[in-house]
């Protein structure tokens, strides 16, 4: 649990509760949850629900307190396949301060201090939250960005020689896609409800900070559907590509199988120790037998030589 009170114009860290304060709880432990909820008094459900990773963004309104829980970005250290991931971020307005709940530690809350220092108090509780939920939609873009370009990357490795180790990173790249783009969307869903709930009494101004922060996560949902469908699009070309290398792979195969099947007819037939069979006793039968062999091998290797090159083989 983080404490930071509006003094002098600006955010400073504290170890007391106060009016005026942004609660900021990462991982909070079961004595920081009952500290806020005796002073607070906010529904407990308010604070366990965004602890859970499986809770989806939703608006929710109880005794002059609002919630909204929304997915955020956030780095994977320990994975280079996945490098992000979306975590639940809660946040609870009521009457003269601001608390924010999430499960892990993301750059959201941390790099929004850093912007949002001397700008705005958290007794203005709705410009503060909509202008920390415009800072979550600007690194959804930054991260999808950087997907894109690990994605190029990729790309052009498996232009130089198609690789299943490269295969699945893309497999995965598209996974991480599919997991913002369905945050997105519950994400923008969440916005447009709070944007028309009418317990929220918004003044011009913060309907307007809200209206930015909609056209970010809309933008970030917009981006990542294209680059998924590039992507996906992308996967499909290599998979028809492997399937007509395999294909052009088989049909040399069995051309030379049946290369092969020539002379070993032939030979399989002279190897019966037949008296009647022709050049059986003359004294340069072998070199006859695999003159004929040679010639049909030949004649035939030049029947498929002339289809390949009018592609009919």
């Amino acid at each position: 649990m983080t404490i930071y009170r509006w003094e002098n114009g600006g955010l400073k860290e504290t170890s007391e509760i106060a009016p005026s304060c942004w609660i900021n709880l990462v991982e909070p432990s079961t004595t920081e949850l009952e500290k806020v909820l005796t002073y607070s008094k906010v529904p407990r459900d308010f604070l366990t629900d965004p602890l859970d990773a499986g809770e989806r963004p939703r608006f929710d309104y109880e005794d002059e307190t609002s919630l909204l829980i929304v997915h955020v970005p956030m780095p994977v250290d320990d994975d280079e396949v996945i490098p992000y991931r979306t975590v639940p971020l809660g946040i609870i307005l009521y009457p003269g301060s601001i608390i924010t709940v999430c499960s892990a530690r993301t750059p959201v809350t941390a790099a929004f201090l850093d912007q949002i220092r001397r700008v705005c108090p958290p007794s203005d509780s709705y410009r503060f939250a909509f202008r920390l939920l415009w800072h979550a939609g600007v690194l959804f873009l930054r991260y999808i960005n950087d997907i894109h370009q690990r994605t190029i990357a990729l790309e052009e490795e498996l232009h130089k020689s198609i690789s299943n180790e490269v295969l699945l990173k893309l497999l995965q790249i598209e996974k991480t896609f599919v997991y913002f783009t369905t945050s997105l969307k519950a994400d923008t869903i969440a916005l447009a409800r709070a944007n028309t709930a009418r317990q929220l009494t918004l003044s011009e101004d913060d309907r307007d900070f809200l209206e930015d922060a909609m056209v970010e996560y809309q933008q970030a949902l917009e981006t990542a559907t294209v680059h998924a469908n590039i992507l996906n699009g992308t996967l499909d070309t290599f998979a028809s590509l492997i399937n007509n290398n395999l294909n052009n792979v088989m049909k040399y195969l069995a051309a030379a199988t049946i290369l092969l099947a020539v002379p070993t007819l032939v030979a399989s037939i002279y190897g019966m120790n037949l008296q009647t069979l022709p050049f059986a006793g003359h004294p340069n039968a072998f070199g006859i037998v695999m003159g004929i062999s040679g010639v049909l091998a030949v004649g035939i290797a030049t029947v498929f030589i002339v289809l390949s090159r009018k592609r009919i083989f």
